[in-house]
């Protein structure tokens, strides 16, 4: 972290860090032991409060695992339902029947109770119905007397418990009133048996599924699931004692929405027969008044009856549904009903049209509380999608603008005040801890908090327009005890620019999508997950253009589109694989390349092959140039490390093996004894013992970022001098049997460097470099801490230091630098290992007359058969060109395989091959990069 020089003029009070040792307040030490005493308690409660609830069912409950039976109740034992599997486990369906005068012949009426709920529901109109019908009123599974743990708890479920229960009580036909959820069971009783259904009365009655919550079956699942996952830990992991456990909203009650699709309501709707009344209330808040419009548009032979009242008149004024329920049961008996046989022509014509999503009620009432609840957390995990996600739903016409854009203020300025306080009071270790991991990298808090110290409070508004770098910036405010008070005016005042104005693109381009016609009949789903996409792009697109650092940095990312030297691996290297398999078909076996080194472990230098031995095999010669007689040549995978260094000759770069299986103290201690042996200084190398591409590479200037890198490096890593000057990769290939080798290519690497004018930051340098800008992102990444810095007119900054092509070096074709005195020099070190043929020295030189001469040059790395011909990387090469110069390298690589194979060299096999690509895969997870 960068601290700031000057105080900040708005600092505010907060936590020292020395609080926890003032004294009277527990110690580290203390603290983690209060912490385990408190978990420690709550664990026993919890056990206990499992006891005290297993007791009570044992002595509430009948031996089949249900209620007893209370006073007025009966009950049948139905087979128990699981989609549409009627098992053999057997289920309590509890009822009660009110029967006129004991008349058996009575018409029959089924109540069905809503979720949460009973048949105590129908308390309030039930006894004045029962003058004239028989009433059946059941507690449907999962409620009330009747079994709580069943395996489906959903209305289509339910349906087929009632139909049990009716045959269990010889009712051949009967009239249906559903309330609310229970609505839902009768529709799904008369799609499983219409013949047993007389007419059907939907009181406040859920039906289509696009007027339920958010309107789309996968939406509400969701929303239903994490309802269902909150109810259920309160009920297991919170010690209640049994209290929870007969409260309304239980598990159960969850569980019955997460297990309905309302999806096939609509259908079964628009095929009803039978006569319908549809009772329901203007300010129904949980069940929209425009949800009974529509199911009486469906339905052209209903009644409907609206009422002044809500979703519970039922339980406050069901004298107002009793009068209508009754008239309508009586013409139904009568035969004076209507039914879709003999419904109004006109209605019959409206039924049959297309849903209508103008229709569609705006969020209120509890759907509006539950809504806003959602999206405010929702902007936890995503502020500009949620953002996003909303202005489509204001273009559905499913929330008004003003109610979504403050939801997601809402959202978005608790969450950034959460985070800003995790900065303040956790401080950078919890950077380390789910689930800030999971959204802020450590770096990016680093360059926020070098951001923030040098430009002050006014950074926070502008973050908000910078992609990336609002969360480690809020993160890094609290970290640098910036106030609260101050902190929260300029989000306030950022938020209230940003928010509504993406929530109100959002709303224009998503109604654009939502009303196009390439999208006619879709699901809502797709059309928001499609204008999502849409309405995403074109803000990250405008909020670029907005700033000349996001214009340039959409010139970066179109030239490293264009140039095929910055193309990804998965785009360039297909036609190479191509290549390959012909060459694998034409020498009968496809790790024959394999064989081109066998002198070198890890499949001739296929992956994760060990670069200290590699090095060690090279440092073993008796002349000066370290050249060894044939018969003293040591294979690389024979040698045994053992000593603390390997050199023995001034063509190799010192360096010693660090194994992982040694303490990073001890680590620290037998690097510090390397630097001292050859005197050595800072800065040094730190490598992985087996790495690629420069991952894990680090020239270290301090012993702190010395312990700090062995800290955090999980495998081998490898000490080495740090040698100045010019680099070089230099390619090179022996078939057997020759005496001579020659030099395929000749990399020359250049690492960038921008130049100061006086006024520009280094960021800006970077940015208005035609080259640099190409990888401005990982220069950025690299210079964190310097990114603000204004160089001196004509100060030269370099980029970077490793001379690797993905991590910012330049690489240009070196062929002019080839003569036969380096020819010579690298064929005599390549002599030096006992089968190896092939691969790129990798190669520092303070002068390149010298090293033209075959002189003054040490190797820092050699690496195997899978190492690349690097000039092609030149910007002057062109794509087949580059193309061809791999064609021809792997060509080289099968045929000297070959004859290795013919000598009797053996292949590494694909199943090894396959091990150890997995294997370094692993290992790149504990790389500190």
């Amino acid at each position: 972290m960068i601290e700031s020089k000057t105080e900040n003029p708005h600092k505010d009070l907060f936590l020292d860090k020395d609080f926890f040792l003032m004294p009277g307040v527990p110690g580290p030490k203390r603290r983690g032991r209060l912490r385990w005493l408190i978990a420690a308690v709550y664990v026993a409660l919890l056990v206990i409060s499992h006891l005290v609830r297993a007791a009570n069912h044992t002595a509430h409950t009948a031996p089949f695992g249900s209620p007893t039976v209370r006073e007025g109740f009966r009950a049948i034992m139905a087979r128990a339902v699981d989609g549409e599997q009627i098992l053999d486990e057997r289920v309590r369906v509890s009822y009660r029947e009110y029967n006129p005068g004991g008349n058996r012949d009575a018409p029959v009426v089924v109540l069905l109770h809503g979720s949460p709920g009973s048949s105590n529901d129908f308390n309030g109109f039930a006894p004045s119905l029962s003058k004239n019908y028989r009433l059946i009123i059941p507690d449907l599974p999962g409620f009330g007397n009747s079994s709580r743990n069943v395996p489906d708890y959903s209305i289509r479920a339910h349906a087929h418990y009632v139909i049990q229960l009716l045959d269990e009580l010889n009712v051949r036909r009967a009239h249906f009133v559903g309330f609310s959820m229970g609505g839902g069971v009768a529709l799904q009783i008369a799609d499983l048996a219409p013949d047993r259904v007389t007419s059907i009365t939907l009181l406040s009655s859920i039906g289509v599924q696009e007027m339920e919550l958010l309107g789309d079956y996968h939406l509400n699942h969701a929303l239903h699931g994490l309802q269902l996952a909150g109810l259920w830990f309160l009920s297991e992991g919170v010690p209640h004692m049994g209290w929870l456990d007969d409260a309304m909203l239980s598990v159960e009650y969850a569980r019955n929405f997460f297990d309905t699709d309302q999806r096939p309501l609509r259908h079964i709707l628009s095929r009803l027969n039978v006569p319908v009344l549809i009772l329901h209330g203007r300010e129904d808040v949980l069940v929209p008044v425009e949800a009974a419009i529509e199911h009486h548009r469906l339905t052209p032979q209903s009644e409907l009856v609206l009422n002044d009242e809500n979703h519970f008149t039922v339980f406050t004024n069901a004298e107002i549904l009793a009068g209508p329920l009754e008239r309508f049961l009586d013409r139904v008996e009568s035969g004076q009903a209507l039914t879709r046989a003999n419904a109004d022509p006109a209605r019959v014509a409206s039924a049959a049209l297309p849903f209508d999503p103008a229709s569609v009620p705006k969020a209120d009432g509890i759907t509006a509380v539950v809504l806003l609840g959602l999206i405010a957390a929702a902007t936890l995990v995503s502020e500009d999608l949620t953002s996003i996600g909303v202005g489509v739903m204001v273009a559905q016409g499913r929330v008004s603008y003003l109610f979504g854009a403050f939801a997601c203020f809402l959202g978005i300025f608790v969450g950034d005040v959460l985070l800003f306080l995790a900065g303040r009071y956790l401080g950078r270790p919890a950077l380390k801890r789910a689930p800030l991991k999971w959204f802020i990298r450590e770096k990016d808090v680093e360059r926020s908090s070098a951001w923030f110290t040098r430009r002050g409070i006014p950074v926070i508004a502008a973050s908000r327009f910078v992609p990336g770098m609002r969360l480690p910036t809020y993160f890094a405010a609290g970290l640098l005890n910036t106030s609260l008070f101050w902190f929260s005016i300029y989000f306030l005042i950022a938020g209230v620019v940003w928010t509504p104005l993406l929530v109100g693109l959002s709303a224009a381009l998503g109604g654009e999508v939502i009303r196009s016609t390439l999208f006619a009949g879709q699901n809502a789903l797709i059309k928001i997950l499609v204008a999502g996409v849409v309405v995403y792009i074109a803000a990250r697109l405008l909020i670029s253009l907005a700033s000349y650092r996001g214009r340039r940095l959409l010139v970066s990312s179109w030239r490293r589109k264009r140039r095929w030297e910055f193309w990804p691996p998965w785009i360039f290297y297909p036609p190479v694989l191509f290549y390959v398999f012909f060459l694998a078909l034409k020498h009968r076996g496809l790790s024959v390349f394999t064989a081109a080194n066998p002198g070198i472990a890890a499949g001739g230098g296929f992956i994760g092959e060990s670069k200290a031995a590699i090095l060690e095999g090279l440092s073993q010669g008796n002349d000066e140039c370290g050249m060894r007689n044939a018969e003293h040549r040591t294979p690389v995978n024979h040698i045994i490390i053992h000593r603390s260094s390997f050199l023995t000759n001034g063509y190799i770069a010192k360096a010693s093996l660090l194994l992982a299986s040694l303490e990073a103290d001890e680590r620290t201690r037998r690097a510090e004894a390397f630097m001292s042996e050859h005197n050595l200084s800072f800065p040094v190398v730190l490598k992985p013992d087996a790495g690629q591409r420069g991952s894990g590479v680090a020239v270290v200037r301090s012993k702190d970022e010395l312990e700090d890198y062995l800290r955090r490096a999980g495998e081998d890593a490898i000490i080495q001098e740090h040698v100045p000057g010019f680099e070089f990769g230099v390619f090179y290939y022996r078939y057997p049997g020759e005496e001579r080798g020659r030099i395929f290519s000749i990399t020359e690497k250049l690492f960038p460097v921008v130049v100061g004018d006086g006024e520009s930051t280094l960021e800006r340098l970077i940015l208005k470099d035609e080259r640099a800008v190409c990888m401005a992102r990982f220069y950025f990444n690299k210079q964190a801490d310097r990114l603000w810095e204004v160089p001196s007119e004509g100060e030269r900054v370099q980029l970077v230091e490793i001379g690797t092509h993905c991590r910012g070096a330049i690489f240009l074709d070196g062929s002019r630098i080839k003569t036969d005195a380096l020819e010579e020099a690298i064929d005599r070190i390549s002599h030096r290992i006992e089968g190896f043929h092939f691969g790129r020295f990798d190669i520092r030189t303070p002068s390149v007359e010298e090293f033209e001469q075959g002189k003054n040059f040490k190797i820092i790395e050699l690496n195997g058969v899978t190492s690349e011909a690097t000039h092609i990387y030149d910007p002057q090469i062109k794509l087949f060109d580059a193309y061809k110069i791999l064609f021809e390298q792997w060509r080289i690589a099968f045929e000297i395989g070959a004859e290795n194979l013919a000598r009797g060299a053996r292949p590494t096999s694909i199943k090894q091959l396959a091990r150890m690509l997995i294997s370094y895969r692993q290992q790149q997870g504990s790389r500190p990069d």
